[in-house]
């Protein structure tokens, strides 16, 4: 049995509904962090398929639903530009989630893509243990998964798990990619995650959607594979093209 398979699989009609839920699944989760432990910390992922999903939450009725000053915004990777580059992660966030709601500077966690790769892979573990403690425990991590199956800057070709108890690591995109520098969290660090959400959406996934769930476990060609949270639950988010070869669809 995969990683994949142990976990829930949510197929929806279409990429609105897909968003709608993932706002109310967000939602849902800060206000049961923020109950139980005062503040929420949520990794965001890049990615056009969770950008239509900030939107909403920064939009009525969602925005009224959280404490937004409680939640700590951390960033699942980020692609090796500077903050302002069109290609940024965390511009993106920016502009759709984080501006919109007036988040204070002091709750929001970059990953430093202007710097070299190797003092800003330090720089955040010293932030994510500083926060969250020597072993960082995420409330939520948001993920989005590509065509050839990676997920945050996981890519296929090595094992996306060499078994250190590292949090953050530098990696380099296949070389199609716009950006190939990139930063990432570990799957040491996202399977410490008390929830997962895993989005998908699109016809041009339905193939490697079908091979992370249903086929044989092979994180080195299909890395999304490797999220399994300890102690956590996955739940993948698909749309109906997404989600059409999956055996359970």
């Amino acid at each position: 049995m995969t990683a994949a398979k142990s976990a829930d699989v949510v197929a929806l009609d279409d990429p609105r509904d897909l968003s709608r839920t993932l706002a109310e699944s967000f939602c849902i989760s800060a206000n049961n962090a923020i109950t139980a432990r005062g503040t929420f910390n949520v990794a965001l992922a890049g990615g056009s398929t969770p950008k239509a999903g900030y939107a909403l939450l920064a939009s009525p009725p969602y925005r009224s639903l959280i404490q937004w000053p409680r939640v700590h915004f951390f960033f699942g990777d980020e692609r090796c530009v500077p903050p302002d580059h069109p290609d940024s992660n965390y511009r993106s966030a920016r502009e759709t989630l984080l501006a919109p709601l007036e988040i204070a500077d002091a709750n929001v966690f970059a990953m430093r893509g202007e710097i070299d790769p190797s003092t800003a892979v330090a720089a955040y573990e010293q932030i994510l243990t500083r926060e969250l403690g020597p072993l960082p425990i995420l409330d939520l991590i948001l993920l989005g998964m590509g065509a050839d199956g990676h997920t945050a800057s996981l890519f296929p070709g090595a094992p996306p798990d060499d078994g250190a108890q590292t949090l953050v690591r530098a990696t380099v995109a296949p070389p199609d990619l716009a950006v190939r520098n990139r930063l990432t969290l570990t799957p040491y660090t996202i399977n410490a995650a008390r929830k997962i959400i895993i989005a998908v959406t699109g016809a041009a996934k339905a193939k490697i959607l079908a091979q992370a769930i249903d086929g044989p476990y092979d994180p080195t060609s299909c890395p999304v594979q490797i999220v399994a949270p300890t102690n956590g639950r996955c739940t993948w988010l698909a749309d109906r093209e997404a989600a059409a070869l999956l055996r359970n669809s």
